[in-house]
């Protein structure tokens, strides 16, 4: 099998603090509960047959629209119409950089890898996401699923990484948090290493690395 060549992480929950935290903040600052904000956008796709967080991590939804719908379900369960124009700004409050992870991956780009950043993530957030740490100083690829209207765990995104960095799948390995994901690079060749803590991944990524070296 040919060296790894390249490196291709996620962001939130890998190169930041659990997601899980944020999603919490929200429920601690609105009382609204994760389960509640769930049911409401799963019936949402039920009537309209795609989910609404989904659509909005391709960019084919506006933030203002889709908390806006979201708020207009939630108003059958609570019995009154929630504020929910605030979202960003307690998820991001809660959300914190991880900096040794940051840290790896600029020594890895000091060893010669080449970078990449693969997110699902929000068009209107990038300026908030990409305030928390040097993206462009590290990664010299950006795939963001809500410019190119994907979203892991789609083929098609993984397929667009390798094609802007002129890769083969077998030359790049993938970091990220969700297994649903690692899958999904596995499938198409690619090298995977599922994110739990840091020290995990470090060494699981050195492993990988020492292998193909």
């Amino acid at each position: 099998m040919s060296a790894i060549e390249a490196v291709i992480s996620d962001f939130g929950g890998v190169l930041t603090t659990p997601l899980l935290g944020s999603f919490l903040a929200f429920q601690d600052e609105t009382g609204i509960s994760m389960e509640a904000m769930g049911a409401a956008m799963q019936r949402i796709a039920g009537r309209h047959g795609e989910h609404p967080l989904f659509e909005l991590e391709k960019g084919r939804r506006a933030e203002v629209d889709f908390l806006d719908d979201l708020a207009t379900e939630l108003e059958h369960d609570l019995g009154h119409r929630p504020e929910l124009h605030r979202f960003s700004e307690i998820y991001f409050d809660a959300l914190e950089p991880n900096e040794p992870m940051i840290a790896l991956m600029r020594e890895l780009k000091g060893r010669g890898l080449r970078m990449a950043l693969l997110t699902n993530n929000v068009r209107e957030w990038e300026p908030l996401w990409r305030s928390m740490m040097p993206v462009d100083e590290i990664f010299e690829l950006v795939v963001d699923s809500a410019f190119v209207g994907m979203r892991k765990p789609e083929p098609g995104i993984f397929e667009l990484t390798l094609e802007r960095l002129g890769l083969s799948a077998e030359s790049c390995l993938f970091v990220d948090d969700v297994a649903e994901n690692c899958d999904a690079a596995r499938e198409l060749g690619i090298t995977a290493v599922r994110y739990r803590d840091t020290a995990q991944a470090r060494e699981e990524i050195e492993a990988a690395l020492a292998a193909r070296g």
